[in-house]
């Protein structure tokens, strides 16, 4: 019985979440080349989806790469602002003389830690500062893959290949006409039919 319910959950999850007739408005991702320009002109003027420049705005997100540095560029962009610093907490049992001894200190010890990294960094300090340099790679950029990821579940909802003939702005804008195309093409299909 167990079973039958985890499999009824997964396949209602699926189909939820690879609807496509669920996304009205998209952000787009900057793309090689400036295609992300060209896809938001045709999207726009084809009036096959809103095109918002706020990311939290969006239902979808059209990038032409995946992976971690993607995960971590959409967590970035969705997340919630940073809660404002109150001035209770500023104005909180610090004398107004102790505020500035503690700037100027703070301000020594910041001179101190900035020349010590330079010194660091001449003197043979070559260990990797980058917590993980693989998602700050291009490794994962599809070259002419595009991708519509559903912002709430991340799934990948649809994509296309679609590799433009060169970088001049007719050939981004022919590829950007033939992706617009497929979409509207597969928006249309009834749910549930083949390719």
């Amino acid at each position: 019985m167990q079973r039958l319910l985890i499999f009824l959950t997964a396949w209602a999850t699926i189909l939820c979440g690879a609807d496509l007739s669920t996304v009205h408005s998209v952000y787009l991702m900057p793309m090689g080349s400036g295609l992300d320009q060209f896809l938001a002109e045709r999207l726009t003027s084809e009036h096959v989806f809103q095109v918002v420049t706020d990311p939290k705005l969006a239902d979808a997100v059209l990038t032409d790469r995946i992976g971690k540095a993607f995960e971590e560029n959409l967590a970035d962009l969705t997340a919630a602002p940073p809660a404002p610093k109150s001035a209770e907490k500023a104005a909180s049992g610090s004398p107004a003389g102790a505020t500035s001894t503690q700037a100027t200190s703070t301000q020594a010890t910041s001179t101190q830690s900035s020349s010590s990294s330079i010194v660091g960094a001449f003197a043979g300090d070559t260990e990797n500062k980058l917590s993980d340099p693989a998602a700050n790679s291009s490794f994962g950029r599809g070259k002419g893959t595009i991708f519509l990821v559903n912002v709430k579940s991340k799934q990948v909802i649809w994509s296309v290949y679609e590799q433009p003939k060169g970088s001049g702005s007719v050939q981004l804008d022919h590829s950007a006409l033939a992706i617009v195309s497929r979409l509207k093409r597969d928006l249309k299909k009834p749910e549930g039919s083949k390719p």
